[in-house]
């Protein structure tokens, strides 16, 4: 594994390769990967070692992005534009009736900032193993893909350790009123 300090053109590039990464967020470290390339999803779901039944969040850009992936009303629209961005993952819809989807626009700049320059969605969970405690020190999160490990992520993004955090609030927005499924 490469690790590097942030660098958008090396983080797109190596997204766009069908890599897996360790990112900071404005929450915990996260994986992150293209969600549209299957095979990279795959992978992320492999290393973190994370049950297949358990589905993977998305970063977005904008609402925008949000409406090309979920179907979004007036009023859950109203409640994404109070918490986005930050640190809630909002399940919704999926466009088309195809099950249910978990969306975020982090609050993290150079996040932010990656994730409209690849002009789609990241698929992200914290990084660490299924079961094990996410975190917010770099060297804690590379320790647990480094230990005994046949596959890990391809390039870790070194933003140094972030500030003290949990991971994101899950808002179940198909209930009115909405559900928090964990805060």
């Amino acid at each position: 594994m490469e690790i590097i300090k942030p660098d958008i053109k090396k983080a797109v590039k190596a997204i766009k390769e069908g890599k897996v990464l360790i990112c900071p967020t404005d929450t915990v470290y996260g994986l992150i990967c293209d969600a549209n390339n299957k095979e990279a999803v795959e992978r992320l779901y492999k290393i973190k070692k994370r049950p297949k039944n358990k589905p993977i969040p998305v970063f977005i850009s904008d609402i925008k992005m949000a409406k090309e992936i979920a179907e979004i009303n007036k009023e859950q629209e109203k409640f994404l534009k109070k918490v986005w961005p930050g640190a809630t993952t909002c399940v919704l819809t999926m466009k088309g009736g195809g099950g249910t989807i978990g969306l975020r626009i982090p609050n993290h700049k150079w996040l932010l900032h990656l994730v409209e320059q690849l002009n789609g969605p990241l698929a992200e969970t914290s990084a660490n193993i299924s079961g094990r405690p996410a975190s917010t020190k770099i060297k804690e999160v590379l320790k647990q893909f480094t230990l005994s490990r046949v596959e890990g992520p391809d390039l870790a993004i070194d933003g140094g350790d972030l500030p003290p955090s949990k991971p994101s609030t899950v808002v179940d927005l198909r209930f009115s009123p909405p559900k928090i499924l964990r805060e």
